[in-house]
């Protein structure tokens, strides 16, 4: 049997037939199922049939071996920067084992995703290589530091590549942090390389395009729906992850996504922007200044209390900088916590409200309970989502000269005009 046999295989009392893939680990068959992914079996335990032979022809580039390709520098084409943190947009097979794995310089993403060859020319960096979940402030500092170095090296548009998980995080961190005048536009893949569903490659393609159009400001480019139709385009402070594995789980929250990207037309292009069109008011290319913002006071947390919460579970916050509350409905909190809030704030912590509603704004004017919060010096924050709203308060702890003012105001698009609380 060869790599590209069309095999079945007994073992351990089941029987998987697929496509036999190379693998450099003489212990383990690596079969791709008819469903697409990847399954790692012992070679020990496998009794192999071969049911035809050579149905694809793999070539032992597949399995790690052979020549790096090559990125060849061309100046019709627009220059777009590559930088990674993680996660499994690039991520491609690793046939020892038939896990997926991230690969992240840019010969490795063209690897991954060759339908990105000949829309621009690329450039490759890797700032972090870690899952999502673990992201830290001092990341998003390193992050703002390799984008701002990109685009001062001539870049004419950032794609970052990350996880899912905290990507409205990172994405709001580099609103604040930077002033740019080219498209920072963050990515992800939702499912990984080896499942027929992956989102890799649409995202990735529109992402690009969407680098090289005329928007320069912070956004999100994911899929807009299920199918492999249209990727939107999120404004960086305005956008949440609302589903835990769908491809549409990012949604720009109170309002329609600022752009939207036509696969089908982006399939198509090269490199100008194909398919980009925009619907909201933004930034354009060229119009801001470099610059970059990137102090961060850390020592921010972001609380939810819940009905019959102890008010010392949040005894830990005696000392921190700021607190976002993610408050219920309007933005209230049980009568008993508000004592503890007031103490933070007359010890020197800011202390904001958002609320746990996924549309709306809060209102500390309507109910008792909100203007008791008003009188303890809670600061209100329109319709700031939670998230975001952390982000800024370390932002504006450590950049502003009265934080407190900041957290009312809008600064990169978080803070929408004001709406009645019952529409």
């Amino acid at each position: 049997m060869n790599p590209g046999d069309r095999v079945r295989v007994d073992h351990d009392g089941a029987t998987d037939e697929g496509v036999l893939m190379p693998t450099t680990d003489e212990e383990h068959l690596v079969l791709k199922l008819d469903g697409g992914y990847n399954v790692g079996i012992a070679r020990e335990d496998a009794d192999v049939e071969v049911v035809e032979s050579d149905v694809y022809d793999i070539e032992e580039s597949e399995a790690g071996g052979g020549e790096a390709s090559e990125i060849e520098f061309d100046d019709d084409l627009p220059t777009v920067a590559l930088v990674s943190t993680g996660g499994t947009i690039a991520s491609t097979v690793d046939y020892r084992t038939g896990a997926v794995t991230a690969r992240f310089d840019a010969e490795d993403v063209l690897r991954a995703v060759p339908e990105l060859a000949g829309r621009a020319n690329y450039r490759g960096r890797v700032v972090a290589d870690i899952l999502s979940e673990n992201m830290e402030p001092s990341i998003w500092q390193d992050l703002a530091d390799a984008v701002k170095e990109e685009i001062e090296a001539g870049a004419d548009g950032v794609v970052v590549m990350h996880g899912t998980d905290t990507m409205q995080f990172s994405a709001a961190a580099l609103s604040y942090m930077l002033d740019t005048p080219v498209p920072i536009v963050f990515t992800g893949s939702q499912r990984s390389a080896d499942r027929p569903s992956s989102d890799n490659v649409m995202n990735a393609v529109c992402a690009v395009e969407a680098a090289t159009a005329d928007a320069a400001e912070v956004m999100v480019c994911m899929h807009a729906t299920p199918s492999d139709d249209d990727c939107a385009l999120h404004r960086g402070t305005r956008v949440r992850k609302n589903h835990t594995s769908r491809r549409d789980a990012f949604e720009t929250v109170g309002g329609e996504p600022m752009g939207t990207v036509d696969y089908e037309a982006a399939k198509d292009g090269q490199g100008d922007a194909a398919g980009v069109s925009f619907h909201d008011d933004h930034t354009e290319r060229g119009e801001d200044e470099l610059a970059i913002h990137p102090d961060l006071a850390t020592d921010v947390e972001l609380v939810k209390p819940t009905p019959g919460m102890d008010p010392a579970a949040w005894d830990y916050l005696d000392g921190k900088d700021g607190v976002i509350v993610e408050g219920t409905g309007l933005g209230h909190v049980h009568t008993d916590l508000i004592p503890r809030l007031e103490e933070l704030v007359e010890d020197g912590t800011v202390v904001a409200m958002t609320s746990q509603c996924i549309e709306g704004r809060v209102c500390d004017r309507v109910y008792d309970t909100g203007r008791d919060l008003l009188d303890a010096g809670v600061v209100e924050s329109g319709d700031t989502l939670p998230g975001t709203a952390k982000v800024k308060l370390m932002w504006a702890l450590a950049n502003t000269e009265n934080p407190a003012d900041a957290m009312g105001r809008d600064l990169e698009g978080e803070l929408t005009e004001e709406s009645q609380p019952w529409t």
